[in-house]
């Protein structure tokens, strides 16, 4: 007898599609990390900052920062969840207040999932104006990330830092 029918009965046809999206998400970012992390190196030969910072991660928001021109603790709001989730791991909570980590700790995975999409955003902005792009090729590094750095990376895109954007 198949158990699993009912449960695919019950949750309709918009839950079958988000467990189908919940199986392909990690698959399209799995696939999509190769040609983002080869054009963010390249991007950052052309910037004069080292191709390998691409391959580490805190390392390489740093770098982003430094091509986009701006502070290097700008990533600092990105960094606001691991400290919710240190806070709740260690601060000693009495058995009876468990629910209050559990809490902290998906609050602190919430933050992250609000801010990261803003500052992202930013970043890529300040970006495409140092190549010389505007705020089509900031969506276009924002949305679909692993076309638009290897068109950043490989292209005929030159580091040009202060100048204003094209319009």
């Amino acid at each position: 007898m198949n158990t699993f029918t009912p449960f695919l009965g019950e949750i309709g046809i918009f839950g079958g599609l988000v467990m189908i999206a919940a199986r392909l998400l990690p698959l399209y970012f799995l696939i999509s990390i190769i040609p983002v992390t080869i054009g963010m190196a390249i991007t950052f030969a052309k910037a004069g900052q080292p191709p390998g910072a691409a391959l580490v991660p805190v390392y390489n928001m740093i770098v982003l920062q430094r091509v986009a021109g701006l502070p290097w603790y700008g990533i600092l709001p990105i960094l606001i969840p691991f400290v919710g989730i240190i806070a709740a791991l260690v601060i000693p909570i009495d058995g009876a207040a468990d629910t209050a980590r559990i809490e902290l700790l998906g609050d602190a995975g919430i933050g992250g999932l609000i801010a990261f999409p803003f500052w992202i955003t930013w970043v890529h902005h300040h970006i495409s104006r140092r190549f010389g792009h505007g705020i089509g090729f900031t969506l276009g590094l924002t949305l679909l990330a692993p076309i638009f750095w290897l068109i950043l990376g490989f292209g005929s895109s030159k580091y040009v830092a202060e100048q204003p954007a094209q319009a």
